[in-house]
């Protein structure tokens, strides 16, 4: 199947997901059906080419799929009288198939909702909804939880299991539940834009489709809460970041570090909608949350004229505040090169010491390539050539791995 409709099925799957809940109130069948549709796309455009309404194309044959389950639920149970109300004629085409539809009505919105129902835990919420809203695989998203694959498996399965038996309505939540559920769905949303931004595996280093889908859903939010300083943080941190997307990759895909981005490629329409953004937030609000603060770091990186003018006090500075409101380890490995930068090579491996005692980080490849980094800016040519060595036989991205081996190669002997 060719990349351009591989995005596009990413893109809709969730949408087309969105429609069949909502229609048919199953989660876990609408979803068997939503892949039988999504393979029968894969099979058939690439030979008939694309249909001319390729979401609504989808709704049809997935909406027959379930049709055809529901059909055989009956035959089975022998209840027609009661079930057979849930199926609808064959021709029906969910309203939108074809018609646009409101931020606040959007089906996808809807689903990112209904994932993040307060009957799930939050351990089940987020995994959930990567996988139905975000399009990520069960590998992906076990990997962006540092847990097994199979334990991510049965934690997706029950909470799908949860939501069927719960019997909640497919509807946006009114304004008292979508407060409740705010902080789930932006971490939900920040990890399908990491996720686009920096693949975890495969052979390209960023997924367009995935961070656009974020950034659309984080704007139907922040229609949704306008007033809300997270949400607007989340989205001028998705925008500050995607700025710098063009610069990224070198012609033959190869992952080009920030020092060495051309800046003048920079997408600066998204740095000053951005700026705007969590500058405004920012000043409305005495309490920092960590999406504005992680925002004001990508502020200071893209309005610095160049790497080395960077204002690194000022960024490990907000570091120092977010470590203090937000428990990641990730957060660790950014302050350590912040640290170095300000005090020195020898200070940021201190902190990633540190780092390296948190349980999470265990076997994670940046943690191994941001020692490599710092080890080689001290002067430790080989053990930062082992290191980076290290980092690349752990990451399932290949853009990385090539990097990371050519890093190796620049600071001495053969990788």
């Amino acid at each position: 199947m060719v990349p351009a409709t591989e995005d596009l099925l990413r893109t809709l799957a969730p949408q087309v997901l969105g429609a069949l809940v909502r229609r048919f109130g199953d989660f876990d069948a609408a979803e068997d059906a939503v892949q039988e549709a999504l393979l029968d796309a894969s099979l058939q455009w690439p030979k008939e080419g694309l249909p001319d309404n390729p979401r609504g194309w989808l709704i049809r044959v997935a909406h027959r799929r379930m049709t055809d389950h529901l059909r055989s639920e009956i035959a089975r149970r022998r209840r027609e009288d009661t079930v057979g109300t849930r199926i609808p004629r064959d021709q029906y085409l969910a309203p939108a198939a074809d018609t646009p539809r409101a931020p606040e009505s959007d089906d996808t919105l809807t689903l990112l909702f209904l994932c993040c129902h307060p009957t799930l835990t939050p351990g089940a919420q987020i995994p959930l909804t990567l996988r139905a809203v975000g399009g990520l695989t069960t590998a992906e998203i076990a990997r962006a939880f540092l847990v097994p694959e199979a334990t991510m498996t049965k934690r997706i399965t029950r909470a799908k299991q949860r939501i069927k038996a719960s019997g909640v309505g497919f509807r946006t939540p009114p304004a008292a539940e979508t407060a409740a559920r705010l902080g789930v769905v932006l971490q939900v949303l920040y990890l399908i834009f990491n996720e686009g931004y920096a693949s975890t595996e495969g052979p390209r280093l960023q997924r367009v489709d995935l961070t656009a889908e974020a950034i659309r859903l984080t704007r139907a939010v922040r229609r949704l809460l306008p007033d809300d300083h997270e949400v607007a943080g989340l989205l001028a941190l998705m925008l500050l970041t995607d700025a710098r997307r063009p610069a990224r990759t070198a012609e033959d895909g190869a992952l080009v570090p920030m020092a060495a981005q051309d800046r003048s490629r920079w997408d600066r329409a998204l740095i000053e909608e951005g700026v705007a953004l969590v500058s405004d937030a920012l000043a409305r609000t005495e309490r920092f949350g960590p999406y504005q603060l992680q925002a004001a770091i990508a502020a200071v990186h893209d309005e610095s004229p160049s790497h080395e003018e960077t204002d690194w006090r000022q960024i490990l500075a907000l570091y120092q505040l977010l470590r203090g409101v937000a428990d990641n380890p990730m957060v660790v490995l950014n302050q350590a090169v912040a640290e170095a930068k300000v005090h020195g090579p020898a200070a940021g491996l201190a902190l990633l010491d540190q780092a390296a005692a948190d349980p999470r980080l265990a076997g994670n490849h940046r943690l191994d390539a941001v020692r490599a980094h710092l080890l080689e800016e001290s002067g430790s040519p080989a053990a930062a050539r082992e290191c980076y060595v290290a980092a690349a036989q752990r990451t399932l991205s290949v853009p990385e791995r090539r990097y990371l081996l050519e890093r190796a190669k620049s600071v001495g002997g053969r990788a």
